[in-house]
């Protein structure tokens, strides 16, 4: 594994941005159109960052200036104590603008809060909020766990992920593995720049070029057993009560919704960046026998256009009722977690997957299909309308969608909640 670090962009040319956000948000609404006007910054040269493909330090400098990375944080930590159906809605807004930059956020919004699912938060959160942390993630299910082994007081991580996200321009790493031993997994967040933690810097896939998702070498990675999330540093064993099954696995439906809502994000952003490139450069067909003055005037542009925004509508209609199923779910048992059933844990996480699976083909029919009403001149690498579809082509590949619909099925003719795993 090599470890030469490639070109990355500079932070300082969005150092004026530090001074216009300085103070957060003080309301929902507030946070979604901060939300937006960080996407609008995006925007600017979105098609050009994805064409460079350089390392985003400077994307991820945006999103610290913002304020966005403590939307989700305790107040008295000086964070936005946002629920997550504002956090879902923060990470659409700004996908529509640049895919790579939402799904940094996405993630990082759920790795800055693993402690308040698999763990005891409040270090972790003053940690991260205090500091205006990014935090990226080593967890990929597919690749073998990694080692842990107990030395004193300390645990030590070893092994190797094929994928990772964000952490090459992380200040903090999510790691999970396994106790030796034992069967027990262990998550644990510990600082990025470290000699034990070896980036590949080898994302080289044709979308969501700018989230620095390649490989990673975790050798003798050592951390307190305090780190432990839910865990006892005295005992070394999980702490009951935190680690409940039902409420721990709330992560893996929390997860399956940010990508949810970034695929969202960039379907709906495909669709107004090409009906900007319409209204201004897409030509009438002159050969069609009911010629048109404009484009705008073409009956199958019309109708094309007008089915795209009734599904897009339908499909942020379910992801926001999603959104808010999930996010009651955390209100009403976060202070008590036994109290969550296995069964209304399985309810939301089929409402999860119907909009994953929604999502996922309306995202790549709306960003396939915009070039049948922008023409021939908007498949340009200028233009840069094809990194829309790259991007959700890219990561709707993550888990395989016709196990959501086979699941779903099962939930339909057999009234079947799905067991927990990895990908539900």
């Amino acid at each position: 594994m090599t470890q030469d670090i490639p070109p990355a962009t500079d932070p300082t040319v969005y150092d004026a941005y530090k001074q216009k956000w300085a103070s957060l948000p003080d309301s929902a609404e507030a946070w979604i159109t901060r939300a937006r006007e960080v996407g609008e910054v995006l925007a600017q040269d979105a098609a050009q960052r994805d064409q460079d493909n350089k390392s985003p330090n400077a994307e991820v400098a945006l999103l610290k200036h913002s304020g966005l990375l403590k939307l989700l944080g305790l107040k008295k930590y000086g964070g936005g104590e946002q629920p997550w159906a504002v956090g879902f809605k923060a990470i659409r807004e700004v996908a529509k603008f640049d895919g790579s930059i939402g799904m940094l956020l996405g993630y990082h919004l759920l790795w800055s809060t693993i402690g308040n699912v698999v763990g005891t938060a409040e270090r972790l959160d003053e940690l991260i909020i205090s500091n205006n942390y990014f935090v990226g993630g080593a967890v990929n299910p597919r690749d073998n766990d990694l080692k842990i082994t107990a030395d004193g007081d300390s645990i030590i991580f070893t092994g190797f992920k094929h994928f990772n996200t964000g952490g090459a321009v992380s200040d903090l790493t999510v790691l999970e593995g396994v106790l030796d031993g034992t069967q027990d997994h262990i998550f644990a967040v510990v600082r990025t720049k470290q000699p034990g933690i070896q980036f590949a810097y080898n994302w080289k896939n044709i979308g969501l070029r700018l989230t620095e998702s390649g490989s990673v070498k975790i050798e003798n990675v050592r951390t307190s057993w305090t780190d432990a999330l839910g865990w006892d540093a005295t005992t070394k064993r999980p702490i009951a009560e935190v680690l409940t099954i039902p409420f721990g696995s709330l992560l893996l439906p929390t997860i399956q919704l940010v990508f949810s809502n970034f695929y969202l994000g960039i379907a709906v952003g495909a669709l107004e960046f090409a009906a900007k490139y319409t209204t201004t450069s897409t030509r009438a067909w002159p050969f069609g026998g009911d010629n048109k003055e404009s484009a705008t005037d073409e009956f199958y542009i019309l109708e094309r256009y007008g089915n795209f925004f009734a599904h897009l509508r339908a499909a942020e209609a379910l992801a926001d009722r999603a959104d808010d199923q999930l996010s009651a779910l955390y209100a009403r048992h976060s202070s008590n977690r036994a109290e969550l059933t296995a069964e209304e844990r399985g309810e939301v996480a089929e409402w999860v997957a119907s909009v994953k699976v929604v999502t996922t083909d309306v995202g790549l029919k709306v960003t396939s299909g915009v070039f049948e009403v922008t023409g021939a001149r908007a498949t340009s690498l200028k233009v840069g309308l094809d990194r829309f579809w790259r991007d959700i082509r890219t990561h709707t590949l993550h888990d395989p969608v016709a196990y959501k619909n086979r699941e779903l099925g099962r939930y339909v003719l057999l009234h079947e909640v799905p067991e927990p795993t990895w990908y539900t």
